[in-house]
């Protein structure tokens, strides 16, 4: 008989004031007997909902029904049949608007904790298993990969399982993209999980060469004219910070969230030992209120910052921030100032942030989004005392590969023009994730890649034929 607990078993977790002051993972995974108790939750369902709601089609009730038996093993097997990188996705995926949001167990109570099942079997996995991965015998067939970012990387593992001999062209001197520079080492730790995931691409054969920034060093031209790649998947992400063209974004203590987050991730602002430069200071903004501008505001705070203020123009309720994040950063402290909009930044004689002027914002009606228009109220400025701003209000692609590849059509955005099995309008290259979004997901980006990668082979094969 399934546990019909109408909660989740809790997730360990460092405490919110004790955590605050490093970069140690926040959730510290279930044990055994928490997965196996979490894992008979699971109904079984014939239709298996939850499945349709993952973008790379884990076998999810599968592999959980092989957690319930302690079977870890197995269930490994299972998840990476369709995912390459399962310890990543089970601590950043957006489960609760996904597979768990789809969850029958859900309707009466709290879904079934899937991402962090997903989570424990990569962990066991990593921790038990030395086996290597059994790299497939090659198919003669060479595809290039442009970003070793979640796209990338997910496109590479699919078609070096099928025997493709894969290169991937990554722009920063460490693969893993925004799984790298972005995401904060107390939500995803890199050398415990990033760098082995990506090591278990290398045993299956994917060349990673780092330092490569293509549309430079080397064009999309000359990987199919001089060194006989077949195809091309480029999964550049989507790196070009925006801004909101207020005055005093100029000033000295101005960061992009992607700046502020490369310092401390990939340059390791926050261990000793390394002086990457950055702003240390007892008072900073940071404007936006997605996931980026949570990792930006927590990651703040564990660098010293006393009060940290998350500045976003609609309420709560529109925060597109995931919840679990949300409730973290309130739990460590971050402040919210919602409804509340810049207009200026200030600065000293110096040229040094001091404030940042704001107006108090009260909402309209429903805009292209679906999420109540925010307006301004008339004489409701004021300031907040802060000497540091980050800002946090989305990215774009980076205009490189299209700028330099004849062909390569892009949108108004900038975004790359590709079909829904990720063709370019220049034949033989492909296109997935960030760099055609927009800005989203890890998941919809590796969903992207391997829906390229199924086309890439169809590509190939056929033009055998």
């Amino acid at each position: 008989m399934p546990n019909m607990a109408p909660k989740k078993v809790p997730m360990p977790e460092q405490e919110p004031d004790v955590r605050n002051h490093n970069f140690e993972e926040v959730a510290q995974g279930y044990t055994e007997k928490m997965a196996v108790e979490e894992a008979t939750r699971c109904l079984n369902c014939k239709n298996k909902p939850c499945v349709s709601g993952c973008p790379v089609n884990v076998r999810i009730p599968e592999f959980i029904a092989k957690v319930a038996e302690g079977n870890f093993a197995e269930a490994y097997k299972i998840v990476t049949s369709t995912n390459a990188l399962p310890a990543i996705c089970g601590r950043v995926c957006p489960q609760e608007n996904q597979c768990e949001g789809k969850c029958v167990r859900g309707i009466k109570g709290e879904p079934v904790a899937i991402g962090r099942l997903e989570r424990f079997v990569a962990d066991w996995y990593m921790a038990n298993c030395t086996e290597k991965a059994k790299r497939p015998q090659s198919n003669g067939h060479k595809v290039a990969i442009i970003g070793a970012g979640p796209a990338g990387l997910s496109c590479a593992g699919s078609l070096a399982q099928k025997g493709f001999e894969v290169t991937i062209f990554e722009a920063f001197h460490t693969a893993g993209g925004v799984l790298v520079y972005g995401i904060p080492e107390f939500r995803l730790p890199k050398e415990k999980v990033v760098a082995k995931e990506i090591e278990k691409l290398k045993e299956l054969g994917v060349n990673i060469m780092t330092d490569m920034v293509m549309g430079k060093v080397l064009s999309i031209d000359e990987l199919f004219d001089e060194m006989g790649f077949e195809a091309v998947f480029v999964g550049t992400g989507a790196g070009l910070p925006n801004f909101m063209k207020i005055p005093g974004e100029d000033l000295l203590g101005v960061y992009s969230a992607n700046e502020y987050l490369t310092r401390i991730n990939l340059m390791k602002a926050y261990q000793e030992g390394y002086d990457t430069p950055i702003s240390h200071c007892d008072d900073i903004a940071v404007v936006g209120g997605g996931n980026v501008a949570m990792d930006a505001a927590r990651c703040a705070k564990r660098m010293g910052a006393k009060n940290v203020y998350i500045v976003y123009r609609r309420s709560m309720d529109e925060l597109p921030a995931r919840a679990e994040e949300v409730h973290h950063a309130m739990e460590e402290g971050i402040e919210f100032r919602l409804l509340t909009n810049p207009v200026q930044i200030l600065g000293d004689e110096n040229g040094v942030v001091r404030a940042i002027e704001c107006v108090k914002m009260e909402l309209g009606e429903p805009d292209a989004s679906g999420r109540r228009r925010p307006v301004p109220v008339e004489g409701s400025n004021f300031e907040i005392p802060v000497e540091s701003v980050i800002m946090s209000i989305g990215t774009s692609p980076n205009p490189l590969i299209r700028s330099t590849t004849p062909g390569l059509e892009a949108n108004r955005h900038g975004c790359l023009v590709a079909d829904d099995h990720a063709a370019t309008t220049r034949e033989g290259v492909f296109a997935g994730g960030d760099a055609v979004t927009g800005a989203a997901t890890v998941i919809l980006a590796m969903g992207a890649g391997k829906t390229a990668a199924e086309s890439i082979e169809q590509y190939i094969l056929s033009k055998q034929n």
